[in-house]
């Protein structure tokens, strides 16, 4: 892997071997709405991770997010198989600041035609 791919393209805390599969389960997570992965619809707002707690910001597209309660259990479960041992995975809904376009990643843009 690259280390443009080991980057995420959000706000990352934490113990630097870690970074680089925290961002490939949370690539995992597809948002069934739009076929694409979170990190590039820009979803990810920040990560922090400590021994005792990975903790993920998220944010969707609305509030009125029919697929949410599954992005939230997905983002859980990918993050359950990366986290250090006996730590709690933590997924956080954040609305500020509110989700836009401009998160979304080129190749994002790229696939919605834009």
């Amino acid at each position: 892997m690259s280390e443009a791919t080991c980057l995420p393209p959000y706000p990352y805390e934490g113990p630097e071997e870690l970074r680089a599969p925290v961002l490939a389960a949370l690539r995992r997570v597809v948002d069934p709405e739009v076929a694409l992965n979170i990190v590039d619809v820009g979803l990810v707002y920040g990560v922090a991770v400590t021994a005792q707690r990975l903790h993920v910001r998220l944010a969707m597209t609305s509030a009125a997010c029919p697929v949410a309660d599954v992005i939230v259990g997905d983002v859980s479960a990918e993050l359950d198989r990366v986290a250090p041992d006996g730590a709690a995975v933590d997924v956080e809904l954040v609305w500020e600041p509110p989700w836009t376009t401009d998160r979304m990643s080129d190749r994002a843009k790229a696939f919605m035609g834009w």
